[in-house]
């Protein structure tokens, strides 16, 4: 039951996000949009430990993982997420880093030697399957300029540091650290980060007073980044990240429902396809396995 509140928590949030960023972008300069949203998370998630009296000391070590645990998923990432969607919709963007979910299979049997199943495959094959056939129409943008080309290449850079991010934050999870110091000194040092970017770009520290603007910020740092990396940590601390970052896959599927609330997104047989493979792959690789089925079944009877 925990893990399928984390689970729903995580999706709905993050497939949110990618119609929040929409909000971002124009008037303020990505780096400096990304440091503001986790400058507010790093003061919230610090607020929250030291409230909670979380112990926030760790070994140089620990701090170098958490450091490097920044740079991939607190900053970097980010900034390169959002300059895509400059280039592509929220829908191909989103789509286009569903791909981390292959990259986070690999990586794990990479760098920790986990036996992925054959059902792991197969269900997020099927539900990569399905982001594509949702989202087909879109597809064809990339062949018709250079611009949706450089957008598609740093999504999938960004979901490829994404990807490595989670390895990081498995290896603080084996390490016993606890998931809400990290993420506090981990957004701290994200914000430091992206801070320096723009102080060593031609970016500049401007802000917006749109409504828009503020509220999509306030959303994107407190639900976004403080709720959902917490859940989403916890998930991989629980089940692994190759069945975690499936919620990956589940993100595009929020964005064609809140699409069609607030755009008007029209539905096609491509849509219905995609839905049904996702769905289809999402059961088949949250599965039990046969030897679980089994000692679940004998507990029964």
């Amino acid at each position: 039951m925990r893990n399928t509140l984390l689970y729903i928590v995580t999706v709905l949030i993050w497939g949110s996000t990618w119609l929040a960023i929409e909000f971002q972008l124009g008037e303020v300069d990505v780096p400096a949009s990304v440091a503001y949203r986790f400058m507010i998370s790093a003061v919230l998630m610090w607020g929250y430990c030291l409230w909670a009296k979380v112990p926030m000391n760790f070994s140089a070590r620990n701090h170098f993982f958490i450091i490097l645990l920044a740079i991939l998923n607190f900053s970097i990432n980010y900034a390169v997420v959002y300059s895509s969607q400059q280039y592509l919709s929220s829908a191909m963007t989103s789509i286009a880093f569903s791909t981390m979910l292959l990259m986070n299979i690999v990586n794990t049997r990479i760098f920790f030697g986990t036996k992925i199943t054959v059902k792991t495959y197969i269900g997020a094959v099927l539900g990569i399957l399905g982001i594509v056939a949702l989202f087909w129409d879109d597809l064809s943008v990339v062949a018709e300029g250079s611009n949706a080309i450089w957008g598609l290449v740093l999504v999938i850079t960004s979901a490829m540091l994404a990807s490595l991010g989670n390895m990081a934050s498995v290896r603080n999870s084996r390490a016993k650290m606890n998931i809400f110091a990290v993420n506090a000194w981990g957004m701290l040092y994200g914000s430091i980060i992206l801070s320096l970017l723009v102080l060593l770009s031609d970016a500049q520290f401007g802000f917006s007073m749109q409504p828009s603007y503020i509220a999509s910020l306030l959303y994107l740092a407190i639900f976004g980044t403080v709720i959902a990396f917490a859940s989403y940590y916890a998930l991989l601390n629980d089940m692994g990240p190759e069945k975690a970052s499936y919620v990956i896959v589940l993100f595009p599927v929020v964005a064609v429902v809140l699409s069609s609330i607030f755009e008007g997104f029209t539905w096609t047989n491509n849509t219905f396809i995609g839905f049904a493979l996702v769905l289809l792959g999402n059961a088949i690789i949250l599965m039990p396995s046969n030897s679980i089925m089994r000692r679940s079944l004998k507990r029964l009877s």
